[in-house]
């Protein structure tokens, strides 16, 4: 064994038994999304007094994190998002009612001197018009006017909720005053004992939010000017217990130095999350036996080896998301379990590259060709990894949420998977291709005989691309059905991009959508969309929906179905509906061009914009078969178009790697001829590939659940749409651009240790002279 295998082999059992370790020691950090809960998306807004800006939400986030602590929600978490978002996020937290009502109020405590009868402002029809500021009504039914703000909720040190069954006065709020606070307060209700017991005026407003909650009467034993000599105070009123508690919540955590608004509000059942989980092990488990035995199957011994590398792959890229503390949300999890179908890619690719090694050399050894097959294979691994982690960083930058969580799982996944391919892989063929068993039967070790595909297609050598232009028309047809489905039926764009409600709950008694759509109506929800949701579930989407209401919907239901639960509830703001939608465009277009750019550079320009028309002819495709089918496109829906951007990206560029390879060797041939060979070349990797994704990926759509039939769904029509246009679509536009174009053929590589001029380093052996 040489020294680099050597060290390949330490270093994987190296890497392996620190996954190990992490696996066992470590658990992984789920999304609200697996483990049930409540997400929050508040928006901070300018007020009278306070602009929203990066120091001010900083100093809302901590209000709400103390007023969160308060709650007592276990493990609760908030973040900052660019310059005026907060995100809150509280497991187990099933009913956002409370939260909401507790963390979204400004809580602007303020204390007032009682002034004389309020004057009325008439409108034109003779009505009195409503009062700016906040007022007390009198016992006379008028309205009494308040005095300036003589103490802010700023100087309250406590707050606590307390119940007094000896003086029957029920719940109150007893507040504690720093010390100036405290002769503040003294000051005011010494101000108001001047003026005769039973008066108004001697009455202490107490405002929260603009709204009067309590106006106590300064007791008659409190003489003028001396006040209440003690720092402390009670509100008093028709308190019940929750509300004499939120309250002090409130006033405890202090008042937010701006405004909020939820824009964004999911909620997650716990069972829903379970049974997300229980599902993607399963479409995991089954799905990545079905590829092993796939890949065992097509490549023998070294097959058998690549599967082997290929677990250690799920162990590694497992440990990694366990030690960076990534959060695991549904489509991460799904992206944990694409990856692994696409992990095999450069196990395919080497093998491929090897058994053609061996077929042009059949007196050269096994070591030998596997070891032509990593060195010839590298840089189609390299660009469609990089073309892949692309689509991975879109996903991260420009997605939100759980699609940020997918973005990272899938980078994660496409270095995970080099790793296993090019270390671990490499380190057990190597070792098993010296051992003489291996080498000399030819039929075990699975890349010394060329294969049935690659066998089939040299038989016949099919000229695929003597008429580019009818695969053109043929994929012109495609795009032009496409986008006739998107005119004709339209884009179902899901709540995330429109804005709206989304609720999904089960009931314990059967409920028919029709009874539903009924029920709902009659409660008072005429524009609500009723539908069904998989498993007897139903799906209830309105334009605008709050917290009491959708509490009322709920109710509504449960008088037809009996126990009715919340499975699923999304709550998007229309600004950040638009946002979203806004940020959707924006990620496609930044992904044409950032691989039109890279792909310009790493090939020529004309390969680079066939790709890129290839790619455009994908998306197309795939929004159209949405638009045909009915169904949702959403951001789940555009994580998974991200990915199917960089899997055409990465057929495309294996194809033009091995014609950029055949025409630098031979620059003579027509580029035709050039582009079928290369083709021709490349179908068994690309057939062998897209099988080990397949099986992943219709594991997912069948065993995944409903939360991941969509997924699976826009993954299974973009591979498929995406072979077929790499080849069909990428190598037909590029050769009509190559007959427009003026550009000389590549240079040719020289063979090493040949000078230049010498006879033997300019003759080609292939060259038939034929020129392009």
């Amino acid at each position: 064994m040489t020294r680099a295998t050597t060290v390949r082999a330490v270093l994987a059992a190296a890497v392996l038994l620190v996954s190990v370790f992490i696996t066992l020691t470590m658990s992984p950090r789920l999304g609200l999304d697996l483990q049930g809960g409540t997400r929050m998306v508040l928006q901070a807004k300018d007020s009278d007094t306070a602009k929203a800006d990066r120091e001010s939400t900083d100093r809302t986030l901590e209000v709400l994190r103390q007023r969160i602590d308060s709650l007592g929600v276990s493990e609760p978490t908030l973040t900052r998002s660019g310059e005026d978002r907060i995100i809150v996020e509280l497991p187990d937290v099933q009913d956002p009612r409370q939260a909401a009502d507790v963390i979204g109020k400004t809580a602007q405590l303020s204390f007032h001197a009682v002034q004389g009868p309020g004057t009325e402002e008439k409108t034109e029809e003779g009505d009195a018009a409503p009062q700016d500021g906040p007022t007390l009504p009198d016992e006379q039914g008028g309205l009494l006017d308040l005095g300036p703000v003589q103490l802010s909720g700023a100087g309250v040190k406590d707050a606590t909720a307390s119940f007094d069954a000896q003086q029957g006065t029920g719940w109150s709020v007893a507040l504690d005053f720093h010390k100036d606070a405290g002769k503040k307060w003294t000051d005011l209700t010494g101000e108001a004992a001047c003026n005769p017991a039973q008066d108004e005026r001697r009455r202490v407003a107490i405002v929260l939010d603009g709204k009067v909650i309590s106006s106590p009467q300064v007791d008659p034993s409190v003489g003028c000017k001396v006040g209440l000599p003690s720092g402390s105070t009670q509100i008093t009123g028709s308190f019940s217990a929750d509300e004499a508690r939120d309250l002090a919540l409130l006033i405890k955590g202090g008042a937010l130095p701006v405004p909020v608004e939820i824009v964004e509000q999911r909620t997650v059942g716990p069972t829903l999350g379970a049974a997300a989980i229980d599902a993607s092990a399963r479409a995991a488990l089954i799905g990545a036996a079905a590829t092993a035995l796939f890949i065992t199957f097509m490549y023998r011994l070294f097959g058998a080896l690549a599967a082997l590398a290929l677990a250690a792959y799920g162990l590694i890229s497992y440990a990694a998301l366990v030690v960076l503390g990534v959060t695991l949300t549904l489509p991460g999890l799904a992206g944990f379990v694409l990856a692994i179908g696409m992990a095999v890619d450069a196990n395919v690719l080497v093998f491929e590259r090897a058994r053609e090694e061996s077929a042009e050399h059949p007196n050269r050894s096994l070591i030998s060709a596997l070891t032509a097959g990593f060195r010839n294979a590298w840089s189609a691994v390299a660009d469609s990894n990089v073309t892949t982690l692309i689509a991975a960083g879109l996903l991260f930058f420009l997605g939100s949420g759980p699609v940020k969580g997918f973005g990272v799982t899938l980078a994660i996944g496409v270095i995970a998977s080099m790793f296993s391919a090019l270390v671990i892989a490499r380190a057990l063929t190597e070792i098993a291709a010296r051992s003489r068993f291996v080498s000399d039967y030819r039929g075990i070790n699975g890349i010394a005989r060329p294969g049935r595909i690659r066998t089939w297609l040299n038989a016949r050598d099919p000229q695929l691309f003597r008429s580019p232009r009818r695969w053109l028309l043929v994929s012109t047809a495609l795009v032009a059905v496409a986008v006739l489905g998107i005119f004709v039926r339209g884009v179902n764009l899901g709540v995330e991009f429109t804005g709206g409600r989304l609720v999904e709950y089960s009931t314990s008694r059967p409920v028919d959508v029709d009874t539903a759509r009924t029920t709902i109506a009659a409660a008072g929800f005429d524009d609500a969309e009723v539908t069904t949701a998989g498993d007897g579930d139903l799906s209830v989407r309105t334009g605008k929906l709050d917290n009491d209401g959708e509490h009322a919907l709920r109710s509504a239901l449960a008088e037809e179905g009996g126990e009715t639960t919340k499975v699923r509830d999304e709550l998007i703001g229309p600004s950040l509906g638009d946002e979203l939608r806004r940020n959707a465009l924006i990620a496609l277009g930044v992904a044409v061009f950032v691989q039109l750019a890279y792909l310009a550079v790493r090939f020529r320009w004309t390969f680079a914009v066939a790709s890129v028309g290839a790619l455009v002819h994908d998306v197309v495709v795939l929004v159209g078969a949405f638009a045909w089918l009915g169904r949702t496109v959403d951001g789940i829906f555009l994580a998974a178009l991200l990915t199917v951007i960089g899997y055409s990206v990465n057929d495309s560029v294996v194809v033009f790697d091995r014609v950029r390879e055949l025409w630098a060797k031979r620059p003579r041939t027509p580029v035709a001829d050039v582009a079928n060979r290369a083709v021709l070349q490349t179908v068994p990797r690309t057939v062998n590939t897209g099988m080990g994704a397949l099986f992943i990926l219709v594991a997912l759509a069948v065993l995944g659940g409903d939360s991941l039939a969509d997924f699976a769904l826009a993954l299974l029509i973009g591979i498929c749409v995406g072979t077929y246009s790499s080849v069909m679509t990428a190598v037909p536009g590029a050769l009509l651009l190559e007959r427009s174009s003026k550009a000389p053929p590549p240079a040719r590589k020289r063979a090493p240790g040949r000078r230049a001029g010498s006879p033997r380093a300019q003759r080609d052996p292939h060259d038939n002279g034929a020129r392009v």
